[in-house]
């Protein structure tokens, strides 16, 4: 692969993170004494992670570009980030230095500045911070500094280690998950050489996802060290056997149109779920209504994606070829 095509397993991947995610936060998951949300949870993370880190990789060896990167992932987050932003952080009535945190994406590193209604934007800080980590070191070493990143990942997951976490939102517990995607798509893009591709492609899916599983459960202890690499092999198996096992399921309108979606799903559903009349009540009261904040936050997510976030983002590509021709 010398570059790489919208490839409908990874659609299928990012549909069925978002519905972890929005199933994590927003139904029972089964008996809280299984700690299933928590599993799904972190489930739905190291997917997105994983596909977001080998995005960007293959982004970047196809289209060597600092500033083409930035400016295409910037137009991309930051507009929807910061509109949701001001209105979590006016309605918190939240600090100014609480402000500052979270517009310049560093609220989830200690002193953390997250509130009740920003807690997930941990996220979005850890890949606003990836996107300008891995851009400056291509902007100074060039496209050979990517071949450090297995190193770096390594890294960091030894760091995990040492301090016995096994999830974290502070990203220095947590980047191992997007530099396992990273280096999946070295292996893809054989830069790593074609042994490990070679490998990758034996390797059984749904083993891989009954280990996966484990690793992002509290019980499967130090395993969940190695959630980042499990969630990166099992992505890259079924890329490399799109007609074998799970892939072929991705293969889903339904889960394609939630891939669409999903950055606005991700981004609102906190602000229904804990600051409006939709996710008030008792127990009982709040699930009666969740039906009816899932068709609210669909609704809201389609228009966002389709008629807020598609001007942004024509508008980065935009800015993007006017800053070539001006370059040329």
């Amino acid at each position: 692969m010398k570059s790489t095509p919208h490839l409908k397993v990874l659609d299928g991947w990012r549909g069925i993170s978002i519905l972890c995610v929005l199933a994590a936060h927003l139904l029972p998951v089964g008996p809280k004494s299984l700690q299933l949300n928590a599993m799904f949870g972190l489930l739905g993370m190291a997917l997105f992670f994983t596909l977001s880190g080998f995005l960007i990789t293959s982004f970047l060896l196809k289209n060597p570009s600092t500033l083409d990167f930035l400016v295409r992932r910037f137009f991309r987050i930051i507009p929807l980030a910061w509109l949701y932003l001001a209105i979590a952080l006016g309605m918190a009535g939240a600090s100014s230095d609480s402000w500052l945190a979270h517009y310049f994406f560093y609220a989830n590193l200690p002193p953390t500045h997250l509130v009740s209604l920003t807690e997930h934007i941990w996220s979005l800080c850890m890949e606003m911070q990836f996107y300008i980590g891995i851009a400056l070191m291509f902007a100074v070493f060039g496209v050979r500094s990517l071949l450090a990143i297995p190193l770096i990942g390594l890294l960091f997951t030894l760091l995990r280690v040492t301090d016995g976490v096994y999830a974290s939102s502070v990203s220095y517990y947590r980047m191992d998950e997007i530099l396992a995607g990273c280096t999946l798509a070295l292996i893809i893009h054989r830069r790593l050489g074609t042994h490990l591709l070679a490998w990758l492609q034996r390797i059984p899916q749904w083993p891989l996802l009954l280990l996966l599983l484990i690793s992002c459960h509290e019980q499967g202890a130090a395993l969940n060290y190695l959630r980042p690499y499990l969630a990166a092999l099992l992505v890259g198996a079924t890329i490399l056997n799109p007609g074998r096992a799970i892939a072929p399921l991705l293969d889903n309108r339904v889960l394609v149109y939630l891939a669409t979606i999903s950055y606005a799903l991700y981004v609102i559903h906190p602000m229904l779920a804990v600051g409006t009349w939709l996710g008030s009540g008792d127990v009982i009261i709040k699930y009666l209504k969740r039906p009816l904040l899932f068709i609210v936050l669909f609704a809201l997510a389609h228009v966002s994606t389709f008629y807020y976030e598609s001007w942004w983002t024509g508008s980065g590509k935009t800015l993007v070829k006017k800053l070539k021709l001006n370059t040329a």
